[in-house]
């Protein structure tokens, strides 16, 4: 049969794109796969694009985003369209999430620079302290 043909198990699978049985298994768990069919053992049969869906999976959480997003992008897509929009809209949150993320950061890195320079000027009254230098305000 020409289909049977096509359709990979998942160990094949596994090999050809670098990614283990269990995380297959996993995706396909919660929805992010399907296999076409199965073996009369009981083996998972995929057909050959399934290594396309799984580069694209691991690229979008590369990038950041949750496996929950990456399955309602993947759902915009097996409807027939290219969630590429709805992609933009949530690298552009996330782009702004690392910015407050950076700033947050820069103030925090001021911060500790400040507390190492004073590290030095150990208060003399320490009582009920644990470590003064860090506790001023």
């Amino acid at each position: 049969m020409l289909v049977q043909e096509q359709l990979q198990q998942i160990g094949t699978i596994a090999k050809e794109s670098g990614i283990p049985i269990k995380t297959i298994r996993y995706y396909e768990e919660v929805g992010l796969i399907r296999a076409s069919s199965r073996t009369e053992g009981g083996f998972r049969l995929f057909n050959a694009d399934i290594i396309e869906r799984l580069h694209f999976i691991k690229r979008s959480q590369s990038l950041g985003l949750s496996l929950t997003e990456i399955r309602e992008f993947l759902d915009v897509h097996d409807r027939g369209n290219l969630p590429c929009q709805h992609i933009k809209a949530k690298l552009l949150d996330k782009l702004a999430a690392i910015e407050e993320q950076i700033q947050h950061l820069l103030v925090l890195k001021s911060e500790l620079e400040e507390i190492i320079s004073d590290w030095e000027k150990v208060p003399e009254q320490t009582e009920n302290k644990i470590c003064p230098i860090i506790e001023r305000n």
